[in-house]
């Protein structure tokens, strides 16, 4: 495949890159078949991960990481996007979860909680979905009610991503149910406190090796030390933190593209059909060469938004828009080469077929693809 230089990244962290690479070339794609039939990845391959340094790797060093810049994480999500190893939490857990203790924890917490995070002795999720409010963060139910010192929790999550295997969660809940956006609180609570819950791992129609679920919340009692942050403040730590996550699907979603184009190409050369290989024809050369060209472009500008996320230039809309584009035209670039293998395309065997199914929920979780057109379209307006 064509391809630019990529100037975001230095030698060092291309030597990151091989090593995530051949990690996941020995540890995880030969395992991942039986994990997608177990509806999740063997617990010991976060272990093996923290060892490498490939959890959290921008955490601090007083708290067991490496105090590195988000390019590493960044490498490690294009990797897993590039080999389609979906049941992989990883970028959930240190992307998205991790940040929330590293940013807005107290000195306590950050001891507690980061250095095992980094290990991978604690896998963490974040508890936003609810079963009548997905991207609607401001209809959250789950309540956190104060009694005395201690907050009382009742309500229930779902599809949580990493939810069999957290062991802590961070959990959106109305500590004032009129106080609107105001009213909203994060707490952190860990796997076993009583009165938590986790529910059947959901069955899903793509990315059958992430574990996701339920989760159910009936009179937690949790103490002020279990607060994240400050009351009433969940909302803003929920808003500045989703344009990082919203860059990470749009990185992978480039990523899986690429890589369902070189399987592609490899597929064409070699298929027969009416005497000569499926490479040979017009309307395959045409459709690989405007996929090429769109996903070279999205490549560039991901990585342009990527310097700018460093340089904290990196806002909402442009968030919006990266998920927007990149998700959208995963799907298309997959669909289109699905096409290209025709009925082996639809076959469960083949690379295409799974990254078929896992990339339509990029258009979903982060917030729909339709919440990111109506982000956009209010400042164009405003």
């Amino acid at each position: 495949m064509i391809t630019m230089p990529r100037t975001v990244y230095s030698d060092e962290h291309e030597l990151f890159r091989n090593s995530v690479r051949k990690f996941l070339e020995t540890e995880a794609a030969p395992f991942h078949a039986q994990w997608e039939k177990d509806g999740q990845v063997d617990r010991s391959l976060w272990l093996k991960a923290g060892e490498q340094g490939f959890l959290c790797p921008s955490i601090e060093e007083e708290y067991g990481g490496y105090g590195a810049d988000f390019r590493y994480h960044a490498i490690v999500n294009e990797e897993i996007g590039r080999s389609g190893l979906t049941g992989i939490g990883w970028g959930l857990h240190s992307d998205i979860a991790v940040p929330y203790v590293q940013r807005y924890g107290s000195e306590a917490q950050k001891q507690k909680y980061l250095p095992k995070c980094v290990s991978g002795e604690i896998v963490m999720a974040i508890a936003m979905t609810e079963p009548a409010a997905g991207s609607d963060l401001q209809g959250i139910k789950t309540n956190a009610v104060k009694d005395g010192d201690d907050y009382i929790i009742n309500g229930s999550k779902t599809f949580i991503t990493n939810g069999q295997h957290a062991d802590l969660v961070v959990v959106v809940a109305k500590t004032d149910p009129k106080g609107g956006a105001k009213g909203t609180s994060l707490f952190l609570i860990e796997a076993g406190m009583e009165g938590f819950s986790k529910g059947s791992n959901l069955e899903k129609v793509g990315m059958k090796a992430q574990d996701t679920s339920e989760l159910f919340f009936q009179d937690v009692r949790v103490s002020k030390d279990q607060l994240l942050g400050e009351e009433g403040k969940g909302f803003v730590y929920l808003m500045q933190d989703l344009p990082q996550e919203r860059l990470n699907v749009a990185m992978v979603a480039v990523a899986s593209a690429e890589a369902t184009i070189e399987q592609t190409i490899d597929y064409v050369k070699d298929r027969k059909a009416f005497g000569t290989t499926v490479a040979t024809f017009q309307n395959t050369q045409f459709k690989l060469a405007e996929l090429a060209t769109e996903v070279q472009v999205a490549r560039v500008y991901i990585d342009r938004c990527l310097e700018l996320h460093l340089e904290q230039k990196f806002d909402s809309v442009m968030a919006a828009q990266a998920k927007l584009l990149c998700t959208d035209l995963q799907c298309k670039v997959i669909d289109e080469c699905l096409q290209l293998f025709g009925g082996y395309g639809y076959m469960w065997e083949y690379p295409v077929a799974r990254a078929f199914a896992d990339a339509r929920v990029q258009r979903i979780y982060a917030g729909t693809n339709e919440i990111m057109k109506l982000i956009i379209g209010r400042e164009l307006v405003k």
